[in-house]
């Protein structure tokens, strides 16, 4: 006897669900593999982590476009991708009409079992090019996180110092013809804070690295975070151009949202404080 959707899904969910820009059929299925009953679940376990865990708060929504492709980038931090889960929350929860937004998932990840099928069933693919090209042709907005692993397993001592970014998300913005919406993610580097990586635990599991904060327990504590959407940054080209244009493209994106974590520290300090939030984006 198992309980029935409605009965495990929040009501807020419940309420946003019919206005996602997802075109699911009768069977609760989009193109992708989508599952509109993974997705309320999911989104329920997030609605908890965002309103309320985290208090999350978000600057420049209105830098999202309403409609169409679009490329969310930004910095990784703290340990696990919480970041990017808060992301999605926000432009669920915070965003209306709601928009889904979808990541792409490293190849360790993909290899352990249950994990990866609910990572599909919720919109989170493999990060393969072609998967990114074809959700872009299809107007989907694509979240992207450049630094990958190494950012997000950024020790305490390197917190919200940006790692090397990879210039494939740049080629597929330019291929597409996709404006990038930088972001920076604060509080995440507080709420974990890595101190070293415990690397045969990693080895066990498959990861690349096992986060190992001072409370021992690789779970983030229940601070305050921000996200900071800046304006859409457009970019000509083909994706064919050469190595030296297209890093200088990505040197673009990265001195935002680097600029983007410069402001949202000095935000979040003022929240700490209780100070009134008001923040311009670039």
């Amino acid at each position: 006897m198992w309980p029935r959707f409605e009965q495990v899904t929040s009501r807020d969910v419940l309420e946003r669900l019919p206005f996602l820009d997802l075109p699911f059929d009768r069977y609760g299925m989009d193109p992708y593999g989508i599952s509109r009953h993974h997705l309320g679940l999911f989104m329920t376990l997030l609605e908890g982590f965002y309103k309320h865990y985290f208090r999350v708060r978000c600057f420049g929504l209105e830098h999202i476009p309403k409609t169409g492709a679009g490329m969310l980038v930004g910095n990784h931090s703290g340990g696990i991708p919480a970041d990017g889960g808060m992301i999605v929350a926000s432009l669920f929860f915070s965003l209306n009409p709601p928009r889904a937004v979808h990541g792409m998932v490293e190849k360790f990840a993909q290899e352990w079992p249950f994990v990866s099928q609910w990572f599909n069933r919720v919109g989170q693919l493999p990060g393969l090019p072609e998967h990114a090209i074809r959700l872009l042709h299809d107007g989907r907005l694509l979240m992207v996180f450049p630094e990958g692993a190494r950012g997000l397993g950024k020790l305490y001592k390197d917190r919200y110092h940006l790692s090397h970014f990879g210039t494939g998300f740049m080629r597929i913005a330019l291929q597409t013809g996709t404006p990038v919406v930088p972001f920076a993610f604060i509080g995440g580097e507080e709420a974990m804070p890595t101190i070293f990586h415990a690397k045969r635990l990693a080895r066990i599991v498959g990861a690349p690295y096992w986060p190992v904060p001072p409370y021992l327990l690789p779970f983030p504590l229940p601070l305050s975070c921000e996200i900071h959407y800046g304006k859409p940054m457009h970019f000509e080209g083909t994706g064919n151009e050469p190595d030296e244009v297209v890093e200088g493209y990505v040197e673009q994106v990265k001195s935002v949202i680097n600029l983007l974590v410069t402001r949202g520290r000095a935000v979040h300090e003022q929240r700490r404080s209780g100070a009134n939030l008001s923040e311009p984006t670039p």
